[in-house]
């Protein structure tokens, strides 16, 4: 070192690459899989994450004698065989009962403490014990003999070095969903007005603009101050979803009502995303009190994945008797007439 000078640091870095997602299994008509024998599963159909395929296999009765009073789990890496000879897919995962945590920072932040574990095709790992039958028999995640699990999977595709300047420096994670809720709860710099319900909410211009080409329209078209035909709690979640991308916090039992009506609102401002949430939440909510809603609502809507569904559980005989008999059975007859033929249909071809 020079006299007089400086001591020279210098700081690297070594970065996993990596890609995450997530997946929701639901199980309909649970009661009726504990037929299958222990030891044997039900394969899921196969989805994408990482760039790579996988799938969940679901042991009603345990992976074997000793666990037959479980559910097991195991998540598979469902890809050809015949690259066996690839290097193993490294990754994180984890599988829970849907609804334990629902909202997360980052997509896979939870398993920031995982292990990385290897998945060669054909081969997976188990969660041999994943949850009694008794205990899930007993919990408010077995809705209508139906429960979701999802399952979190970070796929590690490689490691790099690199220079550190962050080795110097702390970065916190963003706050900008943070941010925007106050802006909006606080109404700093609201700039528009609109009259919901006999109530008044505030709003920024630009915010709604870039979240929504209906509002882009509207605001800088020539209104100045809108009046909306709903409820102000359904306009205030929409809002609160195009400021942070979160729904609101209902109670379990409201949660299939909000997201209808959020859903009709979505629609109505071409807000893709949260209607697809909520189409995607509503399928989950299915039963016999709500069959048939839902089913009109997906048909105004023009959900098809959620429509799937409905005729999903209406295919079972005794589901469809009991929707019948229900008073969302008539609105459905009146409003949406078309749809009538298909049930019709599917009626003949299941009695």
């Amino acid at each position: 070192m020079p006299s007089g000078g400086k001591p020279r640091r210098s700081a690297s870095a070594i970065v996993a690459d990596t890609a995450s997602g997530h997946h929701l299994l639901t199980v309909h008509g649970y009661s009726r899989t504990k037929g299958v024998p222990t030891g044997e599963c039900v394969k899921s159909r196969p989805f994408d994450i990482g760039g790579h395929r996988w799938r969940i296999d679901y042991y009603p009765n345990g992976v074997r004698a000793e666990v037959a009073d479980y559910v097991s789990l195991s998540l598979m890496l469902d890809e050809d065989e015949g690259v066996a000879a690839a290097p193993a897919v490294k990754a994180q995962y984890d599988i829970r009962l849907a609804g334990e945590a629902e909202e997360e920072e980052e997509e896979g932040a939870a398993l920031a403490s995982a292990s990385v574990d290897d998945f060669t095709p054909g081969r997976g790992w188990v969660y041999t014990t994943f949850v009694s039958r008794e205990e899930l028999e007993g919990s408010e995640h077995l809705r209508n003999d139906s429960f979701t699990v999802r399952c979190d999977i970070v796929v590690v595709r490689d490691y790099r070095a690199e220079d550190a300047a962050a080795g110097f420096v702390s970065v916190p994670a963003c706050d900008l969903r943070r941010d925007l809720a106050g802006l909006l709860e606080t109404e700093k710099g609201a700039d528009v007005v609109f009259e919901v319900g006999g109530e008044t909410v505030a709003a920024h211009r630009c915010v709604l603009a870039a979240r929504s080409s209906v509002f882009a329209a509207e605001l800088f078209g020539p209104m100045k101050e809108g009046k909306e035909d709903m409820k102000p709690e359904v306009f205030k979640a929409l809002l609160r979803f195009a400021y942070t991308g979160l729904l609101p916090e209902t109670r379990k039992e409201d949660q299939d009502v909000t997201c209808q009506h959020l859903l009709v609102a979505a629609d109505r401002y071409g807000m893709r995303r949260l209607k697809l949430i909520c189409e995607e939440k509503l399928c989950e909510c299915i039963n016999v009190g709500s069959a048939a809603i839902v089913l009109a609502l997906a048909e105004q809507h023009r959900c098809e994945g959620l429509k799937k569904a409905c005729f999903d559980f209406l295919a079972a005989p005794a589901n469809l008797r009991a929707v019948v008999a229900t008073e969302g059975f008539q609105h459905l007859s009146r409003s949406c007439p078309s749809l009538m033929a298909e049930v019709i249909t599917m009626s003949l071809g299941i009695s």
